[in-house]
Formats: C-alpha cells, sequence, structure tokens
C-alpha cells in the first residue's frame, strides 16, 4: 500500500469508495454524467493553499482515500487547525491497518504544516469508525453541528 497526493486520474477510484458508502448518505455517484462535477471539485481543491486530498493505492487501485485542511485562526493565539474529512477505505480493507496509517500520515503532515490540533467528525451512525478514531487517541470533546444550504 502506498499514500500519496491524489492525482486527476485518482478521482474516479476516489468517488466509487464514496458511491459504495452505505452509511453516508452524500449522494455520491459513479455515473459518467457526474464526472465533471468532481473533476472540477478536484481542481478546487488542488488549488487551493492548505487543501490536500490523500490516497491510499493498492495492487493499482484507489483503496482509500481522506482530506486534509489546514485552518489559521486567531482562537488559540493564531493556532493552525488541521481539519480530516471525508476518510473512506474499501470496505474489504477494513481493520487491517490501512485507515490507522492513513491517520497517522494524515497527523504527520499536519504537524509538518505547524497545526496543533487535529479535528474531525463522523456521522452518528458510525460507531466502528468512532471506535477505531478513539483507538487512534481522538477524544469527544465537541457537539457537532450542520446546516445544509440549497445551490
Amino acid at each position: 500500500m502506498t499514500i500519496r497526493a491524489a492525482e486527476a486520474a485518482d478521482v474516479a477510484g476516489i468517488v466509487a469508495l464514496f458511491a459504495a458508502d452505505t452509511l453516508g448518505g452524500h449522494g455520491d455517484t459513479t455515473d459518467p454524467a457526474a464526472a465533471p462535477v468532481y473533476a472540477a471539485a478536484f481542481e478546487r481543491i488542488r488549488a487551493r493553499s492548505g487543501e490536500k486530498l490523500f490516497v491510499v493505492v493498492g495492487d493499482g487501485a484507489v483503496v482509500g482515500t481522506a482530506q486534509l485542511s489546514l485552518i489559521t485562526t486567531l482562537l488559540h493565539r493564531g493556532r493552525t487547525r488541521a481539519l480530516i474529512e471525508a476518510v473512506h477505505v474499501a470496505p474489504e480493507l477494513r481493520g487491517r491497518g490501512v485507515g490507522a496509517a492513513l491517520m497517522r500520515h494524515l497527523i504527520a503532515v499536519a504537524k509538518a504544516e505547524g497545526a496543533g490540533v487535529v479535528e474531525l467528525t463522523s456521522n452518528k451512525t458510525r460507531k466502528d469508525a468512532h471506535r477505531f478514531y478513539e483507538r487512534l487517541g481522538f477524544a469527544r470533546s465537541h457537539e457537532g453541528f450542520k446546516l445544509t444550504l440549497e445551490a
């Protein structure tokens, strides 16, 4: 397994992981008609300073992904925070250390970028993921809220 920065050629594999997710309910799809939307989003991510999208590749296929966003605020004396999003590992590889390796990589990148804290959110239905994050040292410290905006 290799963890590296995502490339445009990886987008279809990343989206396939999202689309196969039965708990997330994000409406992702492998329908070719949606490909331009994902390609455009990938280009926006790649163009933004502080945004990093990673893939785990095994046997030539994308088997995991996660995004790291670096956010500097005035809070905590200007400390940079790293937000981890969209962590997905192929179901057949869960429990084999792939996700843990990916998370260690993300944390190392966050430290190298000067982040003082790493945070993430997880859907309340993902009980296995919650146990996984806690085993890695993450604490349930906040209550999360979101507001969906209509386009």
